[in-house]
């Protein structure tokens, strides 16, 4: 069972799709990273391959202003949908059903702007490199953004033009990477 690990709904339940397929990152794991983020309140998030919508829905519990997020499988965007109604948060969202760079096609032609950015693609396959390649081509990241990625510990992610590292963590077989866009 996932909760949200802190700020205003700290210990709220969240959904999470069944079928196996969604890799939810853990409380312990949430808990981490957001205390290394340090929100300052009223960032712009974008959490890509939402699944659950846990991280999205833990950076408006910690002061975010607003949050997109993104999934491509319908029945998670229900659950999703199911997570911010249950925990109030429907006026502080918008829910994007759809594949990831497109949807970052989309948000960028709509002039949206984020200061932090979630993206936990699937570990198998070239989502993660993919989506890092038009994050790092868009205007959707505001300067001075964060883009926190999580993949397998065999996945360590270098520094890449617009980007630099600014500390790799591993959480037992998880890496997770925090990005600087730098441009």
């Amino acid at each position: 069972m996932l909760r949200v690990t802190g700020g205003e709904l700290r210990g709220r339940r969240l959904r999470v799709p069944k079928g196996g397929w969604v890799r939810p990152t853990s409380d312990r794991v949430r808990e981490a990273l957001f205390a290394r983020l340090e929100l300052a309140g009223g960032e712009r998030v974008l959490d890509l391959y939402a699944g659950s919508g846990a991280l999205g829905i833990e950076a408006l519990s910690r002061g975010a202003r607003r949050a997109v997020f993104v999934e491509r499988r319908r029945f998670a965007t229900t659950v999703i949908e199911q997570n911010l109604t249950e925990l109030g948060l429907q006026d502080r969202r918008r829910l994007v059903c759809g594949e990831a760079v497109a949807a970052l096609h989309r948000l960028e032609h709509a002039r949206e702007c984020f200061d932090l950015v979630f993206l936990d693609p699937p570990y198998a396959g070239y989502e993660l490199e993919r989506s890092l390649t038009v994050l790092s081509r868009s205007a959707v990241l505001a300067s001075g953004a964060i883009v926190v990625l999580e993949s397998p510990r065999q996945k360590l992610v270098a520094d890449r033009e617009g980007f630099s590292v600014l500390d790799v963590r591993r959480y037992g077989d998880t890496l997770i990477t925090r990005l600087l866009r730098t441009e």
